[in-house]
């Protein structure tokens, strides 16, 4: 069973145990995916990037050139993060505390999981960690 075969053919469901095995291959595959995607995604524009080493006779055409290329790198620097984040996910799913709020130790929905499959906190734990930052940031 293929990666995409795992994602297409199954949905977890709260009717199963709680990360079951087969809910840890169906996030396990979500994620390496997932990582696939971002690392395509890197190679095609460090390729792009290699082939845009031209020359701008206009200093406008230069200036543009070197914002689209500073935009680009941030975003390739946001998926570094990010893969860092779906392999520390799939450490979790590895010793077997994936899918649990590392708050409160409470199951994560699987909604939750689905959507943002790096989860680390419930939406419960998340709202409150969002609502300490908006109180700090506010001071």
């Amino acid at each position: 069973m293929s990666v995409g075969d795992t994602i297409d053919t199954y949905l977890p469901s709260e009717s199963e145990t709680f990360m079951s095995e087969r809910q840890r291959d169906y996030f396990r595959a979500k994620l390496l995916h997932w990582k696939e995607d971002i690392l395509r995604e890197s190679r095609e524009t460090l390729a792009a990037l290699q082939m845009e080493n031209e020359n701008h006779s206009d200093i406008a055409d230069r200036a543009s050139s070197e914002t689209d290329r500073s935009i680009e790198l941030r975003a390739r620097d946001r998926q570094r993060k990010l893969i860092a984040k779906i392999d520390a996910a799939l450490s979790r799913i590895d010793d077997g505390t994936y899918g649990y709020c590392e708050e409160t130790g409470e199951p994560i929905s699987l909604k939750r999981l689905d959507a943002r499959p790096i989860a680390t906190l419930s939406i419960e734990a998340q709202e409150r960690h969002e609502r300490r930052e908006r109180v700090y940031r506010d001071d």
